[in-house]
């Protein structure tokens, strides 16, 4: 069958370096780092005192006192940079058929702010069950596509993705599958997360996998550097509008860029470890580029999955240098988790975005935070070290990994009717 070709008509972004899709970008093409103390909780205790949180939000902006109550932080999330691409796509149109205009939503973990509130508060109690009766939709991690499919009338395919800091690159790519199948018009894609709390800080930093920079906190997130020592939590999330062409051509829609392939694999090696030569990477970016029908040497960009972390970062760039060869040379390749942190589930979705504003603006985001070349990562490679950097973007490959071995790529082309 003929497949239908897929483009991005509308995208929104809440982040650590802004709260908007302009002050996204202007924060990443200058270089800003999201890192500061804690504010939702008191971290006295706690090893780890930082992390990348959106600054300056305040739901009562964007919900009134009884909405907001029954939203968990990541739904909030969703439903807010959601909007702001729905709006900026112009999807919202009479004239659309709303049966085929679905949602799927990504989280790695979902609800956890909820989860840990309602439990403490039944600790406390006499042991009596008085759970709130919204405790489990608010936990949910499919219920964010529910809330905007339910806001904006949408009745085409929804749910949500689940795996782990991939599930909005997976969110992503079933959508761009949906759409070129044919099986529906337009979808609302991205992924958001709300972990800056008690216990994902002290989950992830018991098994030491943040970083415990807390007197350096601004350049803590700093990969491939030599003196990396874990990733910093983030939170937020992004939203992109994937659209059938002729679709959105017929509705006279401002086109991004076009989404031409994804992959998706699993390393089968270990629960939280990468494949220490990055199988499961190469063989995702290689599905990748088989299904965008492409060859290595017509990517000019790699946002990478890029953690900070001392075994991740080694495996992806031997990953990169296997499948690019020689043409790993003529890349760009770049962390922005060095500026906005992980936010795990949420991470594909606002890295997808830095992608395609990189296509759109020809402007690379620096990998911020890098001041000791690490013997085990080859220095003749451009990481887009501290500073952004002009050049044209045919086409840029986007990696997010997740715990349990989880590898999803996604590939954004320069549009060209």
């Amino acid at each position: 069958m003929q497949l239908r070709r897929v483009v991005v008509t509308g995208m929104g972004a809440l982040t650590p370096i802004g709260n908007t899709l302009d002050q996204y970008w202007d924060g990443l093409r200058n270089g800003v780092s999201g890192a500061a103390p804690i504010t939702r909780f008191d971290t006295e205790l706690n090893k780890v005192k930082f992390a990348c949180e959106i600054k300056d939000f305040n739901p009562m902006d964007h919900f009134d006192r009884k909405e907001a109550r029954k939203m968990d932080p990541f739904t909030q999330y969703a439903m807010v940079c959601s909007d702001e691409a729905i709006h900026d796509s112009g999807l919202l149109q009479d004239s659309l058929n709303l049966d085929r205009i679905g949602v799927i939503w990504g989280a790695g973990i979902g609800g956890l702010t909820t989860f840990f509130d309602e439990v403490m508060n039944y600790a406390k109690g006499d042991g009596s069950p008085r759970f709130s009766p919204f405790f489990i939709p608010k936990m949910i991690i499919d219920i964010a596509a529910g809330y905007i499919s339910i806001k904006h009338g949408f009745r085409g395919v929804n749910f949500g993705t689940v795996s782990a800091c991939a599930s909005s690159t997976h969110a992503l790519i079933d959508s761009f599958n949906l759409i070129r199948l044919g099986k529906a018009d337009a979808i609302v894609s991205g992924g958001s997360e709300a972990c800056v709390n008690q216990p994902a800080v002290g989950g992830f930093s018991n098994m030491k996998a943040l970083s415990e920079r807390n007197d350096d906190y601004a350049t803590a997130s700093r990969p491939f550097d030599k003196d990396r020592d874990g990733f910093v939590m983030g939170e937020g999330g992004a939203s992109l509008i994937l659209e059938d062409l002729e679709h959105a051509k017929a509705r006279g829609a401002k086109i991004y860029a076009e989404v031409v392939g994804g992959g998706m694999t699993a390393d089968a090696h270990h629960l939280t470890a990468p494949h220490p030569e990055g199988l499961g990477a190469r063989n995702v970016m290689h599905q990748a580029l088989e299904d965008a029908n492409m060859n290595p040497d017509e990517i000019d960009y790699i946002n990478v999955h890029g953690t900070s972390t001392p075994l991740g970062d080694v495996a992806e760039v031997k990953a990169i240098k296997d499948v690019f060869r020689e043409h790993t040379y003529k890349l760009n390749v770049s962390s922005t988790k060095s500026m906005t942190g992980h936010l795990l589930g949420g991470a594909g979705a606002i890295e997808s975005i830095a992608s395609i504003l990189a296509i759109k603006h020809g402007i690379i985001p620096p990998t911020i935070n890098h001041h000791t070349a690490d013997p085990e990562i080859d220095n003749k490679i451009n990481l887009t070290l501290n500073t952004a950097q002009e050049r044209s973007v045919r086409a840029a490959l986007c990696n997010t990994f997740g715990f349990g071995g989880h590898n999803a790529s996604v590939i954004f082309k320069k549009f060209e009717d």
